[in-house]
């Protein structure tokens, strides 16, 4: 049996705290343009922002490098 690890929703606030400074004024940035905080991934040694528009996507290094086409898998 799959445990599910996604227990609570989170409010935005608890990922906007996860973020790098750097983080931060890329998903200000992006925001201008209709992207949302979706949440923040832990990958290897780095936290990685993820960001949704609509069906559109982006992500966001720890450096604050925006992709707006990256290769994300959402866990149903």
């Amino acid at each position: 049996m799959k445990q599910e690890r996604r227990r609570e929703a989170r409010d935005l606030n608890y990922f906007w705290e996860m973020l790098s400074m750097a983080q931060k004024f890329s998903v200000s940035e992006l925001q201008r343009f209709g992207y949302e905080l979706s949440f923040v991934r832990q990958q290897e040694q780095q936290r990685v922002a993820v960001l949704k528009a609509g069906p559109k996507m982006a992500s966001i290094d720890e450096d604050g490098q925006i992709n707006t086409a990256p290769k994300v898998f959402l866990r149903d």
